[in-house]
């Protein structure tokens, strides 16, 4: 097999991960409400938790698979995640739970990093551009159609099938990675771009090195912050879909509609290379999630929800698009810069809920404080970021 026939396997692996990962992780939260009492405190706890493992475990899985290699911390990765997913089936209290979660986050951790670099190496710049858009692409995808699908699945199926249905989505991604890893030694050393023959490589804006680092460490910033904001939003999806009388089925196909607004946003920057080391693409971004994120939660009406759903999808697809593509673009480590872009997601994913768990526990009469702390939190990086932009070098 060719490199090129290789990174098919790769994307494809990447989908089923997007599917199953999604699809357990952001309707746990309906599985803590239902049965075991979770309110948005409680949520809100969960999803810090979550981060608070993934910020340290998402450096070291980037590390290991550069040292160690990128099957091996793939099949590490998939076999732990599978395992808690069999784990998830025959536990049936609250703090089984949660104990599942984590070992499940730090298993995750492995597999998001290796896939990132695995798409990613021995790429030309035009050819880079062209990887992260397609592996952007297919990871939006999978996680857009696990959130849509998924309220009527567990409806359909009972709530064991947030285990399951991921269970067997791992156990495939398994013997693809054997079969893969297998065909990867004897692939011949094709480092050609993709073949096109109708049009030209992408053309990408200067990137002085300085420049060029500068924009990564505003990326690596402003991603976090958009995970901030994210797992604000998904704890709370369960009371947000209670105040507008939307059944679980009902709420993953309306609550869907800014997962498909980031694929929508990430096809287009796949598409259009003119927004790299562009300030203003990524200032504008940030502003329109600060906006959209507040609105979401605290408007609750259909219309409003919906508007503001595709402006958050738009924000975060920009901003997550930014970190991902500088991470590959300034360093030549491509598996520990995805494991410090990772590590970043899992800094946002703690700080967001921790923020708004804290709010709610010392404020419990104010059902919106955490909403308004995780905007003043969000404000907070938007003055680091400019200040990143303009500062003295």
């Amino acid at each position: 097999m060719t490199q090129r026939q290789l990174k098919t396997g790769y994307f494809f692996l990447e989908g089923l991960n997007a599917f199953a990962t999604t699809f357990y992780f952001y309707y746990l939260f309906f599985l803590l409400q239902s049965e075991y009492g979770f309110g948005n405190l409680g949520n809100l706890v969960v999803s810090a938790l979550n981060g608070f493992v993934c910020l340290f475990a998402s450096f070291y899985g980037g590390r290991f698979a550069q040292k160690k290699g990128y099957f091996c911390a793939l099949k590490i990765g998939f076999a732990l995640i599978g395992l808690m997913m069999v784990a998830g089936v025959l536990c049936h209290n609250a703090s089984a739970q949660i104990v599942i979660m984590v070992v499940w986050s730090i298993g995750l951790c492995f597999t998001w990093p290796t896939l990132e670099a695995l798409v990613s190496e021995r790429e030309t710049p035009a050819g880079l551009s062209r990887m992260i858009g397609i592996y952007n692409v297919v990871w939006a995808g999978g996680g857009a159609l696990a959130y849509f699908v998924g309220g009527a699945v567990l409806e359909k199926l009972g709530m064991r099938s947030l285990f399951l249905v991921p269970l067997a989505f791992h156990l495939l991604q398994i013997g693809l990675t054997l079969w893969l890893e297998k065909k990867s030694v004897a692939a011949t050393q094709d480092v050609l771009p993709l073949p096109s023959s109708a049009a030209e490589p992408l053309s990408l804006n200067p990137r002085p090195i300085a420049k060029a680092k500068t924009f990564l460490r505003m990326a690596w910033l402003a991603n976090p912050f958009a995970y901030v904001a994210i797992n604000t939003v998904i704890p709370l999806i369960p009371d947000l879909a209670s105040k507008l009388e939307l059944s679980p089925a009902q709420a993953g196909f309306f609550c869907s509609i800014w997962f498909f607004a980031r694929l929508g946003t990430f096809i287009l920057l796949w598409l259009w290379a003119g927004w790299h080391y562009r300030f203003g693409f990524l200032l504008g971004a940030y502003l329109l999630l600060m906006a959209s994120f507040a609105v979401l939660l605290l408007v609750v009406q259909f219309w409003v929800v919906l508007l503001a759903q595709i402006i958050f999808g738009l924000a975060i697809g920009l901003i997550y698009y930014s970190s991902l593509f500088y991470s590959m673009d300034v360093g030549e480590t491509k598996g520990e810069h995805g494991g410090v872009h990772e590590a970043a997601i899992g800094a946002g994913i703690f700080v967001g809920p921790a923020c708004g768990a804290m709010a709610l526990r010392f404020f419990p009469e104010h059902s919106t404080s955490s909403i308004w702390a995780v905007s003043g939190l969000l404000l907070m990086g938007l003055a680091v970021l400019i200040w990143l932009r303009y500062r003295k070098k």
